[in-house]
């Protein structure tokens, strides 16, 4: 019981651990078609099962070093309280596509729509490797 109950805190902690040294950015969506990437191409495996996955704005993109790297993210708020509980994590799989990127990570639709309540709509979050 001592050795279970020691491991669940131990858990929480590094689960709280993550947001405590994470960092806070913007967070908007993005629509089909996601071919090509930057990362893969066309390939359809480069996407994590479940449509999480998401393109780094310039910042994190690191000339491609960024490509399949995961982040924890939270939505933390934005307009008309979008916030769903809860965290995410997605993969990158591209890099911001527009030029003046809105945000510091562009999710796809799925990874949106799970921590915002309102889809077309730029979130505040924080996110941690």
């Amino acid at each position: 019981m001592r050795l279970t109950l020691g491991i669940t805190i131990i858990w929480c902690l590094n689960v709280l651990l993550a947001f405590v040294v994470g960092d806070v950015g913007t967070a908007t969506s993005y629509d089909p078609p996601y071919l090509p990437t930057k990362c893969n191409g066309y390939s359809q495996q480069q996407f994590p099962e479940g449509g999480l996955f998401a393109a780094a704005s310039n910042g994190l993109w690191d000339n491609g070093a960024a490509c399949g790297r995961r982040y924890r993210v939270r939505c933390i708020s934005g307009p008309n309280r979008p916030c769903k509980a809860g965290t995410i994590v997605v993969q990158i799989v591209d890099a911001c596509r527009s030029n003046s990127c809105p945000s510091t990570l562009v999710l796809s639709n799925k990874a949106f729509d799970a921590i915002s309540r309102i889809s077309d709509t730029k979130i505040n979050m924080e996110y941690a490797q």
